[in-house]
Formats: C-alpha cells, structure tokens, sequence
C-alpha cells in the first residue's frame, strides 16, 4: 500500500491523508482577505496496531533519513503518488517482552511533504 524509497511498509492498521494548502494571507486596504497559495501538501498520518521488534526496526530505519521518496494512495487524485517527505515524531507502546524480544502496539508518526 504504501512505500519509503521504493521498499514496501509494512501496511498501516490506519492511513489518513490530510490535504494542507500553505499560503499567505492578509487583508487589504478595503478589508477584503487577499490569498496567496504558495504550494498543497500533503501529511500522511500512520499508525499500526501491533509490529514485531524486527518489523518496527525496518519502519523506524526506513524513516531515518532527514527526507525520503514516500508512494501513497491520494485521495485526490485517485491515484499513488510520490512525494519527497519528512517524519514528524514516532510512538511505540511495548506490549510485553517475550522470548528476548520486545513487542510494540499502537506505533504512530506523521509523515509530511517536503
């Protein structure tokens, strides 16, 4: 569903894509709002449910990078697309440890277009 550099991810338990325009705003002398949209962006926000310690590293290494190519179904354009994005924070909530090997839930990060 989703690939970083060109490496499917494991699939998210859930995906929402937000649309951000990215613009400047002020009003003018008659008080009418005058807009300049600079750019669209997208932020991809992702989040799973329970993931390996093995499959968690793979994710968390595959957004280590400052930037990174990310290929996305787009609600806009009915499509996948690829952008160049960034990640915000990441979350992991251990589960337990088990057989020396620690299991996550509910992992979340942000991942938002250059």
């Amino acid at each position: 569903m989703i690939k970083i550099n060109s490496v499917a991810i494991p699939t998210p338990s859930a995906f929402q894509v937000g649309i951000q325009d990215i613009s400047k705003a002020e009003r003018n002398a008659n008080g009418l709002m005058i807009i300049e949209r600079i750019a669209t962006k997208r932020k991809l926000e992702l989040s799973w449910s329970y993931l390996s310690q093995s499959s968690l590293a793979s994710l968390l290494q595959a957004v280590s990078g400052v930037f990174f190519t990310v290929e996305y179904p787009d609600p806009q354009t009915g499509a996948l697309n690829t952008g160049t994005f960034y990640v915000g924070d990441r979350k992991a909530d251990a589960i337990d440890y088990q057989g020396n090997t620690m299991r996550w839930k509910d992992v979340k990060f942000s991942l938002v277009e250059r």
